[in-house]
């Protein structure tokens, strides 16, 4: 007998395609991963900036990607806001935190290729963007759950 609200997975997606953000993520969070045991060596490493610098690269490419299919008119969240315009508000967090991390990375690189930038201010820039893309994840995440989600009631 049910007793309360029975939880089903809405169907405005079209069964067995997942969305196309993703479709991307294994590879980009293989390179935010990449990043951090990057980072995770000892800074006194004489490659260890050099190692940074190259695991950055793939996390910035695979930033701009997240944000390719998730922005737009033919985007995820152009999808996800015609299906749940309940969930505006949430979208447009997640657009404004792509300007920001988008913008960390650029400065992130930027100021390891300058030797004169110290490596603790590299690693607590980097730590700091990992942060930034971890809560972003988790946020995206939780929207899509609540956008797959349909409270179709029930009888007691």
């Amino acid at each position: 007998m049910v007793t309360g609200p029975i939880q089903q997975p809405s169907t405005f997606f079209t069964a067995g395609r997942p969305p196309l953000a993703r479709q991307h993520r294994p590879t980009f969070l293989g390179d935010v991963h990449a990043l951090a045991r990057a980072l995770a060596a000892p800074m006194e490493e004489p490659r260890w900036r050099e190692r940074v610098m190259i695991q950055l690269g793939p996390v910035g490419q695979g930033f701009a990607e997240h944000v390719r299919v998730t922005e737009g008119p033919s985007g995820l969240y152009a999808e996800l806001l015609d299906q749940a315009p309940r969930l505006d508000r949430g979208l447009q967090l997640l657009t404004r935190e792509h300007a920001l991390i988008a913008g960390a990375i650029l400065a992130l690189q930027h100021a390891a290729e300058l030797p004169a930038v110290p490596a603790e201010e590299l690693c607590g820039r980097a730590v700091d963007l990992l942060g930034a893309l971890s809560r972003h994840r988790q946020r995206g995440a939780d929207l899509l759950w609540e956008a797959y989600q349909a409270d179709l009631g029930g009888e007691t």
